[in-house]
């Protein structure tokens, strides 16, 4: 029996915040998918709602002993704290991931520890260059980056762009969606385990 005590609470973040970006398309859709199992709780967490400066504090994440002060900071530290897992939608930009995105991540360091992130990717090559250089800095932050993740070319983004139907540009990723999951919730429930003995 699944209850609000035993759900995985999952977050889908939308890593761009540029105008007309394509990231909330395969954000939603990954929200969606999630949202049809009974064993996690999902949110979107939009950095369009959490406008942070640029990471300036005199204290590392690492080593701060008390939160930093800026509104959206405490906001987003708070929605880091409370996840069990994460999905990153993460667009490759210039052979990387975006500046904004990579400034969500430094503001928080103990509120990522010992929990999983997947990727869902786009863009050149796959968005693989951006998912390649984001599990490097999950696993500073003591993350666990799961093995699936999805990669989708950019032909995904132009044809969204021509107006084609989200579920005739994602149809083909439904089942990977559903290996990602099941993968994320194995490492969740294993890591949510260990956080609580």
């Amino acid at each position: 029996m699944n209850n609000a005590s035993t759900q995985i609470n999952l977050k889908v973040i939308f890593g761009s915040t540029r105008p007309e970006r394509f990231s909330e398309r395969p954000g939603r859709w990954m929200h969606d998918e999630a949202k049809k199992r009974s064993d996690l709780a999902v949110e979107i967490l939009d950095l369009r709602d959490y406008e942070m400066p640029f990471f300036n504090e005199p204290v590392s994440p690492s080593y701060k002993e008390k939160p930093y002060e800026h509104e959206a900071v405490v906001r987003w530290t708070a929605k880091i704290a409370e996840a069990d897992a994460f999905i990153v939608i993460a667009p490759e930009y210039n052979h990387g991931y975006p500046s904004v995105l990579k400034n969500a991540l430094d503001y928080a360091y103990q509120e990522w520890n010992n929990k999983p992130v997947a990727f869902v990717a786009y863009g050149s090559a796959l968005g693989a260059r951006s998912v390649e250089q984001l599990r490097a800095v999950a696993i500073e932050l003591q993350m666990a980056p799961i093995r699936n993740a999805i990669h989708m070319p950019f032909d995904v983004v132009m044809a969204a762009a021509k107006g084609t139907p989200d579920a005739e540009i994602f149809a083909p990723y439904a089942e990977r969606a559903g290996g990602l999951l099941d993968q994320l919730i194995w490492w969740a429930r294993a890591l949510k385990e260990a956080r609580s003995s």
